[in-house]
Order: structure tokens, then sequence, then C-alpha cells
């Protein structure tokens, strides 16, 4: 956790960002927003920037010139962010995510590639007492923002969406898992939050994701980011990965520089759906490369 103030004072403009507050121990995280004015930028996919109640606008070039200089600091970072990580982490990263399972019972061949190869439709029951179908169509768009190779939408239809994310409050979570996801009102339902694959050799074929809200923000958060991307198809957590939220371990509630670097190395049209660890391997190295470019 840390905090940071700024201030940038140019012709006459004060702009004060506050309360800069980060679960990352690498990087920045979120905080609720202070003020009239809000950015919803992200430092290195990590941390968001709120502008206090006590910001005064004098001219409008000046607030630009501000405006500027905030955005290059933020593409300065992600890209710092983004060289920090040699092409062995990232590389271990990918086989770790995407060749395995961690609830291996679920899928038949756990150790291939899983991945959408076509469009991803969402489809979100707020069933929590609290809404947060809002913050969850926010998330789909990043996602989309951010991973080349996949396109996703959100749709109003049930019907009509091959991923669908079910936000409950704790105590619907069981009832909803066993209802929804197993079909099965006496199966073991493991897990705080959990989704669920189904896929075949042309790949995955729908998901399904249980994400409970009234446990705190950072629960939430981090259930959303998690099991939503794991949903695309990096579906194995691992305590080595300090960089990513596929580990249970690690504080990150957010879309971190590293995922969305494996993310996209996981879309890349190279990478195919049923492919095994030995096939990838000889592309793998410039499916990286490809992948820092597109996450800069």
């Amino acid at each position: 956790m840390a905090r940071y103030s700024f201030f940038f004072l140019s012709n006459g403009l004060v702009i004060f960002f506050n309360d800069i507050i980060c679960d990352d121990p690498d990087m920045p995280a979120p905080v609720s927003s202070q003020g009239i004015f809000e950015l919803n930028m992200n430092v290195a996919g990590n941390c968001d920037l709120t502008y206090m109640k006590t910001m005064r606008f004098l001219h409008l070039p000046a607030l630009l010139t501000s405006l500027f200089l905030t955005a290059l600091m933020i593409s300065v970072s992600a890209r710092a962010a983004n060289d920090s990580f040699s092409t062995e982490e990232l590389l271990r990263g990918f086989e770790k995510t995407v060749f395995g399972l961690e609830y291996r019972s679920w899928s038949w061949r756990p150790y291939l590639v899983k991945k959408f190869t076509q469009p991803v439709t969402f489809y979100v029951h707020n069933l929590s007492r609290r809404d947060r179908t809002r913050v969850v169509h926010r998330f789909v768009r990043e996602i989309d923002r951010r991973i080349g190779g996949l396109e996703t939408s959100i749709t109003n239809d049930p019907a009509a969406a091959n991923f669908e994310v079910f936000v409950v409050d704790r105590a619907q979570y069981v009832s909803v898992v066993q209802r929804d996801i197993y079909k099965n009102d006496r199966a073991k339902v493991p897990g705080r939050c959990l989704v669920r694959v189904v896929s075949g050799r042309k790949g995955i074929k729908r998901s399904s994701a249980v994400i409970v809200s009234d446990e705190g923000e950072f629960l939430f958060k981090r259930c959303l980011v998690e099991e939503i991307l794991q949903g695309l198809g990096p579906m194995n957590d691992h305590q080595d990965l300090t960089h990513s939220v596929f580990n249970d371990a690690s504080r990150h509630s957010r879309f971190t520089v590293f995922d969305q670097i494996i993310l996209n190395m996981l879309y890349d049209p190279r990478i195919r759906p049923g492919m095994s660890m030995k096939q990838t391997k000889p592309i793998l190295p410039l499916v990286v490369r490809d992948a820092r470019r597109r996450v800069r």
C-alpha cells in the first residue's frame, strides 16, 4: 500500500493529485473519487488518479498542458513496467498460466491451449444487493482495449452471451454456483469466487464466472479481474507469479502489465486452441516480442 500526492503548477493552474492509493507491490492501485473531475487513467494498469475538490482551473491552455504531462507520465510508467520483465519471465508466466488448470477435474485436456476463437459476448447477472453492472461493463471494455486479437461486446440478452458473469452476495454464492454453473444442487462448491470454462478442440465454447460483491472492494475487484481473465483461457494459478493476478498469494487487484502481455500472447493468431506446450515453444519468442509492442 502506498500513498502519493502530486501537484502541477503551470501558468497559474494549480492541480492537486491526492490519495493515489495502491495495493500492488510494484505499482500503485485504485481510489474512490473525491473530486468534481475524475481521470480514470491507468498507470501501468494498476493505479487510478483522482482530482481533489480543492483544485481550481484558471485557463484552458494550462489545463491541456498539465493533462499532456500527466498522460506522458502514465505512458512512461507503463513502458518501464513492460521493460522490467525479461523474456524468460514472460515465457514462464505463459507456460504456468496457460498450460494447467486450477481445478483439474473440470477439463478433459487441461494442458492444451484454451482460448476463444470467436467474439466474446458478455452478459451480467447482478444478483447482489449492490448493483455492480457498470463496473463489470467497464472492465469488459478495458479488456477489449488492451488485448489484441480478441473482440468483446456486451449484450442485454443472456441467451446471446457466451460469457456470463454472476455478481452475488456471499449468502447466494453456493446456491448460484450449484444452480447456474453446475446444474446440480448437490455439487461441492470450491473457492471464494470461480469461473468455469467449457472448451473443445476448436476453442472455448462458453465461460461463466461468479463474483462475490459484499466482502469488501479488494475481494470484489480481485475476483472480477482474475475470474474474467481466467475465463478467457489462462486458467492456472501459480505461486511464483509475483506480478500477476493469477497467484492467490499476490495482492494485485488490477489488470497488471504482466497479465496484459500474457493475454496478448495467448490471443496472438499464431497461438491456436489445442496446441501443446511443445508446439508453442518455437514461436513464443516472437509472440512475446509482438505482445510487448501491443501493450506499450
